[in-house]
């Protein structure tokens, strides 16, 4: 019983180790780079809208 937990946490850690491999891939790769960009931009996009509302209620 001792050997096959063993082989199971082995196993179990290079089948961790491939998936962290492949999530590390994923958010490197080029084609989703746009996406990433976008995404990291969004805590911005409000300060132009915002930034716009008080200059028209300024005017007014």
């Amino acid at each position: 019983m001792d050997f096959f937990m063993t082989v199971v946490r082995s196993v179990f850690t290079v089948l961790m180790f491939v998936i962290f491999i492949g999530i590390v891939w994923w958010a490197w790769s080029r084609h989703n780079r746009k996406r990433f960009d976008d995404a990291a931009s969004l805590p911005f996009a409000d300060e132009d809208t915002a930034r716009r509302t008080v200059e028209q209620e300024d005017r007014r």
